[in-house]
């Protein structure tokens, strides 16, 4: 008890209380500094990418991706900074830093994982294997690309769930945003009715969905029946769309067959449940 009350008289408390102060406006300071830098250089990085859309021949996704990475790293860059100068009002960083020895291996081995999840997001980047909006599959994860980081990628799945998933787990990824993607249309008639009929009215249903939907890019073609059985005939149609718009046209497609198919009299099959019999 002694110690500790001669060291506390020890103490210079009005040097104690001014220095404290002066750290704390510089610290003050450098917050607000982070703040209004990192709001300026973020407006600045946005407002360059709006004027490189519409001066230079790039898809949205590719601008948006290259948007989204100089935002991750000019964070990045600003945390760290700010973070290395307001510890240095309370120690010496860079002697810290030159003498670290052990300390700097042992981080060095902690950091791999950073290391190898930066390493693939840059050639995740360079083979454009990935941009932001792309719809893609990771193993078990299905979504939109949101952002693409040098750490994660972010998923939004289809529920609205979003997936953070670091760089270094993406092994493989299946994009089906790259080129025309392929619809099918599977079209059920009764078991009864005339399937060269009903083929020859889905083939003019057809012919008229290509002539008004600027979405198609080839076909559709009636492949013929698909299947037959006690309760259907399934006449199958495929062809390919714009990718991401091949399940609008397989629902406006269907929509038409059933419309035409009805209309000339073409019997579709009938799905109900038998009712109960008294006692069962």
């Amino acid at each position: 008890m002694d110690r500790l009350t001669q060291w506390f008289s020890q103490i210079d408390w009005d040097k104690f209380w001014l220095d404290m102060i002066s750290k704390g406006i510089s610290i003050l300071i450098l917050l607000i500094l982070y703040f209004v830098l990192s709001w300026i250089g973020r407006k600045l990085i946005r407002g360059f990418f709006r004027r490189y859309r519409t001066q230079q021949m790039v898809s949205e996704n590719r601008a948006n991706t290259l948007e989204s990475l100089i935002l991750n790293l000019f964070g990045y860059v600003m945390f760290f900074t700010f973070a290395m100068l307001i510890l240095q009002n309370f120690i010496n960083v860079t002697a810290i830093i030159a003498g670290a020895g052990v300390a700097s291996l042992a981080i060095a081995f902690g950091a791999q994982g950073l290391v190898s999840d930066v390493v693939t997001g840059f050639f995740i980047l360079l083979e454009r294997q990935l941009d932001v909006g792309d719809s893609i599959t990771l193993e078990q994860v299905n979504g939109n690309v949101e952002a693409l980081g040098l750490r994660t990628t972010q998923v939004r799945d289809f529920d609205g769930t979003l997936h953070f998933i670091p760089n270094r787990q993406i092994m493989i990824v299946s994009n089906h945003s790259r080129g025309n993607m392929r619809f099918l249309v599977d079209v059920r008639i009764a078991p009864t009715a005339d399937a060269e009929k009903a083929m020859e009215i889905i083939k003019r249903a057809c012919e008229q969905e290509k002539a008004t939907n600027k979405n198609i890019v080839d076909g559709p073609t009636v492949l013929g029946v698909q299947e037959v059985s006690a309760t259907n005939t399934v006449i199958r149609v495929m062809g390919k769309a714009v990718n991401g718009e091949q399940f609008e046209v397989q629902r406006n497609l269907l929509k038409d067959i059933r419309e035409e198919l009805v209309a000339n009299q073409i019997e579709l099959p009938l799905s109900y449940l038998a009712p109960l019999e008294p006692g069962k």
